[in-house]
């Protein structure tokens, strides 16, 4: 097998790699997200909800948590959806 072979392919294997770590990381899921809380004025961190809308794009369709509500369910407005 000649050189250049052996570099085409593990070119084409690093390109693989990392287009599998740029969907994993950025990719639809539960994200953490730092937000400014519209209601109480405070930074917070959520663990936002991301899903993919029309055209390719990914919007924050909900809230798992939200820093300022230790120990409770988020069953606000979630306002902060907006801010995101």
């Amino acid at each position: 097998m000649s050189l250049s072979l052996m570099w085409g392919i593990g070119a084409v294997v690093v390109a693989f790699v990392a287009a599998g770590y740029a969907i994993w990381q950025w990719g639809p899921g539960l994200r953490k997200h730092s937000v400014m809380c519209p209601i109480m004025r405070r930074s917070a961190r959520v663990l936002a909800d991301q899903r993919e809308s029309e055209f390719g794009n990914f919007r924050v369709v909900d809230v798992k948590h939200c820093s300022l509500l230790k120990g409770t369910e988020v069953s606000c407005g979630k306002d902060c959806i907006l801010f995101i």
